[in-house]
């Protein structure tokens, strides 16, 4: 997050909360609000962003029992606002693989972003995972407000919680390179493993550590499926 508010609860109030980590919400699902509660260090651009379209994608990071770390999106990449949303604040929420059956407005579908969804969905290397387009393209598709743009990369997160073999990993990384040379921009994909999320990109190079993120920080490990035996924190 570019700004981020401070929580509305002490530090070491999250490690006295048994239910800090509320599975109901993860990293990337988009939360549709009823209100979102002010803060006194919150950007000029936050509530005009949120009267266009009143949601917020939860962010990794530790929060005591009623609430979920989220951020705002406004409407430049440097407009993201970390803050801290009330669970009594929340209508809905969509998660990226939800929005997978999701199509754009018919005058959008031409939007490079969106060719290469279309690419991957119909792409025989992904067809036994669970997921789904997150960043500009899951926010517009959930909120049907216009959010890409021509330059506009295509961000997708992929659920594999057991470990990837590394012939998989490449198929994966060769579909994300044929649907992005098709229609000419970036595809990138987030690996979600049940320590945290990881980029395909750095697992299908061969490096020895990868960065993992996790609710709790951002580390170094050798193993994203079996993280704590080989964590180096960051």
């Amino acid at each position: 997050m570019r700004v981020c508010a401070a929580p509305p609860f002490a530090a070491s109030a999250v490690r006295a909360s048994v239910g800090a980590s509320d599975a109901r919400w993860r990293a990337h699902d988009l939360l549709r609000l009823k209100r979102l509660a002010e803060s006194d260090d919150e950007p000029a651009w936050v509530r005009a962003a949120f009267a266009r379209a009143p949601f917020a994608v939860v962010r990794r990071a530790e929060a005591v029992t009623g609430f979920v770390a989220a951020g705002v999106r406004g409407a430049t990449r440097a407009e993201r606002y970390g803050t801290w949303i009330s669970v009594q604040d929340i209508e809905a929420s969509v998660s990226p693989e939800a929005l997978l059956d999701c199509d754009p407005a018919p005058e959008r579908a031409a939007q490079p972003a969106f060719v290469a969804l279309a690419a991957l969905r119909a792409h025989d290397a992904l067809s036994g995972y669970v997921w789904g387009p997150a960043g500009s393209v899951g926010f517009e598709l959930a909120t049907q407000t216009p959010t890409i743009t021509a330059s506009s990369d295509l961000d997708v997160l992929i659920r594999v919680p057991q470990r990837g073999d590394p012939a998989s990993l490449h198929a994966l990384a060769d579909a994300l390179a044929e649907a992005a040379r098709l229609a000419g921009t970036r595809v990138d994909a987030q690996l979600e493993t049940p320590a945290g999320g990881v980029a395909l990109a750095e697992l299908t190079m061969g490096k020895a550590r990868v960065l993992l993120r996790a609710r709790d920080g951002a580390r170094l490990v050798a193993d994203p499926w079996h993280a704590a035996s080989s964590a180096s924190s960051l």
